[in-house]
């Protein structure tokens, strides 16, 4: 199939996990057989099995010029348009071929407004939230990450999880030598590293001096016996996770959480504060402790101190990671784009110019 996939983030260009999502999918599908194209203003990564169409945007309101700017491109060539942001103004008309359409909601911008900090960005994710609910009814069928995503749109009835590299996300035993705790994410917002990074210093570095934490996060300052590692690349990313003891996330909101799905497959246990994604993708506190931020501290410090719960979590994580290795969210995908191939024939015939 020729499939174009939007995405206005991609890996490296930006850390949003929007963009690592469109880009996984992308190059499991290219290596799958099909004809891929990534419309996005950003360039291919290093390692793109597919083409990129850039669309150039503006620095302010880059979300919604993008948008706009996607109504001028010729979709005609392409049997699949799969949208991972900003397809809300991808009309059909009589004027307007457009293939099949899907969109895939990583969230919702309507939760995450609940716990974003500022009047200003608040109504910025207001005004996303209403788009969303408008990508929704535009497209053709819209699919979310997560069943309480999905609670969100109520048009959507198919979850589709995020995906993650499993030949890249591995154990391999290596762990590092002294107790080590990872964080994935930034300092503020609704990530919350500051609530892990006081918990390791109040709690961790007491009762393990040579204790390291590990911290993937543009926005963090090292200090003693805290790591911060900025732009890195996915291969540096899972050598962290294998050799992490424990992964630890502090989030207030979660549509998902990519994190921990990375983690099962490196073999390393999760602890989280409770938020929507950790409930359901740690199946409720049976694939990783959550925890209440108060008592992330004492948890962390019980967690690096028992071997043997470390190594059961690691291997229910193992168990569990499969179902989400790229292959299979990527077959089912191809399954939604047969399926709505057939009827986008049957509705609307070939109308391609």
């Amino acid at each position: 199939m020729k499939i174009a996939i939007i995405s206005l983030y991609l890996p490296y260009s930006s850390k949003i996990g929007v963009g690592y999502q469109a880009h996984g999918l992308a190059n499991t599908l290219a290596q799958r057989g099909h004809q891929v194209t990534v419309i996005s203003p950003c360039p291919p990564p290093p390692d793109a099995r597919y083409e990129v169409l850039r669309i150039s945007t503006g620095s302010r309101l880059r979300t919604f010029q993008f948008a706009f700017r996607l109504r001028a491109f010729n979709y005609h060539y392409y049997d699949i348009l799969h949208a991972f942001t900003d397809d809300y103004c991808l009309k059909r008309t009589s004027k307007r071929y457009l293939p099949f359409h899907l969109r895939t909601l990583l969230g919702s911008c309507l939760s995450e407004a609940r716990y974003i900090p500022g009047l200003k960005e608040k109504i910025r994710m207001l005004l996303l939230a209403f788009t969303e609910q408008v990508a929704v009814r535009v497209a053709d069928e819209a699919v979310t990450i997560s069943k309480v995503t999905s609670k969100h749109f109520g048009p959507c009835r198919r979850v589709v999880p995020c995906g993650v590299n499993t030949e890249r996300f591995h154990p391999d035993g290596a762990k590092s030598s002294q107790p080590t705790v990872l964080f994935v994410g930034t300092l503020g917002w609704r990530k919350r590293g500051w609530i892990v990074l006081k918990a390791f210093r109040d709690y961790v570095q007491s009762s393990y001096p040579n204790a390291e934490l590990w911290m993937v996060c543009e926005d963090a300052v090292e200090s003693d016996k805290v790591r911060v590692f900025s732009r890195i690349s996915e291969e540096y990313l899972a050598e962290l996770y294998r050799r992490a003891w424990v992964l630890c996330s502090a989030s207030s909101y979660e549509g998902f959480g990519v994190p921990y799905i990375e983690a099962m497959a490196s073999g390393t246990p999760i602890i989280s504060t409770p938020n929507a994604g950790a409930i359901e993708v740690l199946q409720n506190g049976r694939l990783g402790w959550i925890v209440k931020p108060e008592a992330l501290g004492p948890a962390l410090v019980q967690l690096l101190t028992n071997d043997r719960i470390r190594e059961q979590m690691a291997v229910l994580g193992l168990q569990v990671a499969p179902q989400y290795d790229w292959n299979r969210i990527a077959a089912i995908y191809e399954t939604i784009y047969q399926a709505g191939f057939e009827k986008h024939a049957q509705l609307h015939g070939d109308r391609r110019p």
